[in-house]
């Protein structure tokens, strides 16, 4: 598992030396608990592009980054992301919004505590409220990750999260 973490600390590292470099990217971090009741954490960059002529309030939002979860007996995993999603802005730039999408992950391990995911690609289902808060935007989501039946068993697992996204 110490190579685990030695993965997973240098894939931080990266995106951490890759945010202050990129003008186009902001940083995302959220902290949660999993269905298996283990901590979750993930770090993400992220960029806003705004969908103005399909609707006004409408922006896309593509993520790349790293889900780390904690387990017991040295059973943590982590999961390189990649997450397209829809965000719809009920009033202003500045407002609440609803934001949900489907993407991809790839676990280092196909076990998660007590779960078999049968395959380390993933499909992750994500759904997230929030609004504004200071210079950035806070986030409750909900994601959901399962196999979609390529393989059994197909145990899943999910995340409840809260996230803070700050412009870089």
């Amino acid at each position: 598992m110490f190579r685990n973490k030695t993965i997973a600390a240098g894939l931080c590292l990266g995106l951490a030396m890759a945010a202050s470099q990129a003008s186009l990217a902001d940083l995302y971090v959220a902290g949660g608990i999993t269905s298996e009741s283990a901590a979750a954490g993930r770090i993400e960059l992220d960029t806003l592009i705004g969908l103005e002529r399909l609707h006004p309030q409408l922006d896309l939002r593509l993520a790349t980054g790293l889900l780390l979860l904690d387990g017991d007996d040295n059973d943590e995993n982590a999961a390189w992301l990649l997450s397209p999603m829809l965000r719809y802005t009920f009033a202003g730039k500045r407002s609440v919004y609803l934001e949900g999408g489907i993407g991809a992950a790839v676990f280092l391990d196909a076990r998660i505590g007590s779960r078999d995911l049968s395959t380390a690609f993933q499909f992750q289902d994500r759904i997230a409220l929030g609004g504004a808060l200071g210079p950035g935007e806070v986030a409750l989501e909900f994601t959901h990750y399962s196999n979609a039946g390529i393989k059994d068993p197909n145990e899943g697992i999910e995340v409840l999260a809260l996230g803070y996204r700050l412009p870089l």
